[in-house]
């Protein structure tokens, strides 16, 4: 028989958010140290909770494997702020993209333990302790202005339970730099290339590696680079068969995907 962690309140109920805890929580009723109704009370949030502003999805981990991360671009602070409170209630970590600094203020205020990063605008509130994946993920950049996308990839992939390498300023203007790299790159079980301008750095690594290449084009470049769209065109017309391409300045979407076929 388990100690039944629902009912001596290491864990409460709410905190029904992935696999792991839904087998817990399993045994706990199997074992007659819950009752039905008790267990019946703390499934109440199951599959999603409205907020009026918001309905979190409270079955996505157990549906897709990771929790809803919250998007701040255009929600208000007391959005973000009130759907953090609620994800605070569960036992799982916390990840919000594309927030500025007035918005990780206010999320402070109801979480001291939240932590910023100001070039990748991601804030995390880590509740659980991550088990790091022995394989690791490269994330890789063609320039150093390329890092706030390398950041929110970074940030990304920690949280989701992996090992991330960072190597940056290894873009085509001086492919030896590269080439000094490569053994790094090489030992990835996936690969991130975020590139702007013209994007020719997902081709070259796409044809120097035998791991999934996810690129991703950034907004970085002088006029006729149009926003990352001629970046984002060199690479979905990549002559590299293993590239794949998410979209302009999307680091957290091409984590997500290398977190995914990282842990197969």
């Amino acid at each position: 028989m388990i100690e039944s962690e629902y009912v001596t309140g290491k864990i409460k109920g709410e905190s029904i958010v992935n696999k792991e805890e839904m087998q817990k929580f399993l045994q706990a009723v199997h074992s007659g140290d819950l009752t039905v109704d008790a267990a019946l009370k703390q499934m109440e949030d199951l599959p999603f909770k409205e907020l009026g502003f918001a309905t979190i999805d409270n079955h996505r981990a157990l549906r897709n494997g990771y929790p809803e991360v919250i998007y701040c671009e255009g929600k208000t602070t007391e959005q973000i702020k009130g759907i953090v409170e609620f994800m605070l209630t569960k036992n799982c970590n916390i990840l919000a993209t594309r927030a500025d600094e007035k918005v990780y203020n206010a999320i402070k205020e109801i979480s001291p333990h939240a932590v910023y990063n100001s070039l990748g605008k991601t804030v995390t509130i880590r509740k659980t302790e991550e088990r790091y994946t022995d394989s690791y993920i490269a994330i890789v950049a063609a320039g150093t202005s390329d890092i706030p996308v390398v950041e929110e990839a970074y940030e990304t992939a920690k949280i989701l339970g992996n090992r991330a390498e960072k190597i940056v300023d290894v873009g085509v203007a001086g492919i030896h730099r590269l080439f000094a790299k490569l053994d790094v790159i090489r030992g990835a079980k996936v690969v991130i290339v975020i590139a702007g301008m013209e994007g020719a750095l997902a081709s070259v690594i796409g044809g120097l590696v035998d791991k999934p290449v996810i690129a991703v084009p950034t907004s970085i470049g002088y006029g006729a680079s149009f926003g990352g769209l001629a970046a984002l065109l060199s690479m979905l017309n990549s002559c590299a068969s293993g590239v794949s391409v998410v979209n302009i300045d999307n680091g957290f979407g091409a984590a997500y995907n290398a977190s995914i076929i990282n842990k197969l």
